[in-house]
């Protein structure tokens, strides 16, 4: 229906660069976790969660402490509701690949997605059907972000924590994980360990 916002969607690309794009958050906290995997655009470009944060609107003006005499966090916000307005969650997600012509490819896109592109968290199922292909995880292993390994471990086990047939899943993510790392035993043994806590 035109006009009417779709309950799935998230926030909106607020920047792009042609291997992530980061997405503000419509609601305060309400970012996807790592390891989350989501969609923007159309045509999709799919990317995984490797950053949260949570910062001031205006980098010009520094969140100060307000809870000295404060019980919970919550009468924090309830004594200032200003702060809803002059916070913001944002996420970054670095891009694993893309649809194009009806057909799901592991590599970068032509073109990031657009800023304001809408946001939106996938489903498990597609999740499931996405790794399931196989060349996902090479993006993300190949990728220079500290948290890389991390990120896998995290992507895996929330996709297979969802997934129909989560054994197979698994089985099979790890085998593309050991042909992916065959000469770095103590990295995929990390990444092994990730998927499993």
């Amino acid at each position: 229906m035109q006009g009417q916002a779709d309950s799935s969607r998230i926030g909106e690309v607020v920047e792009a660069a042609s291997t992530s794009f980061l997405s503000q958050c419509y609601r305060l906290y309400e970012a996807p976790p790592l390891g989350a995997l989501v969609r923007a655009g159309e045509p999709a470009v799919y990317g995984v969660v490797c950053r949260v944060v949570t910062e001031p609107l205006d980098a010009g003006r520094p969140v100060l402490a307000r809870g000295e005499n404060a019980a919970t966090e919550e009468e924090v916000f309830r004594a200032n509701p200003q702060l809803e307005r002059l916070l913001t969650s944002r996420f970054e997600s670095l891009i694993l690949g893309h649809e194009d012509n009806g057909s799901l490819r592991p590599v970068l896109p032509p073109i990031p997605p657009r800023v304001h592109a809408f946001v939106h968290l996938c489903e498990a199922g597609d999740a499931a059907y996405l790794l399931q292909r196989g060349g996902w995880l090479r993006s993300l292993l190949s990728s220079n972000i500290p948290t890389a390994d991390q990120v896998a471990g995290a992507l895996l086990r929330r996709t297979a924590e969802s997934a129909q047939d989560s054994e197979a899943l698994l089985m099979e993510s790890c085998r593309e994980l050991a042909r992916e790392l065959a000469g770095d035993l103590p990295r995929l043994n990390a990444i092994l360990k990730a998927v499993r806590q």
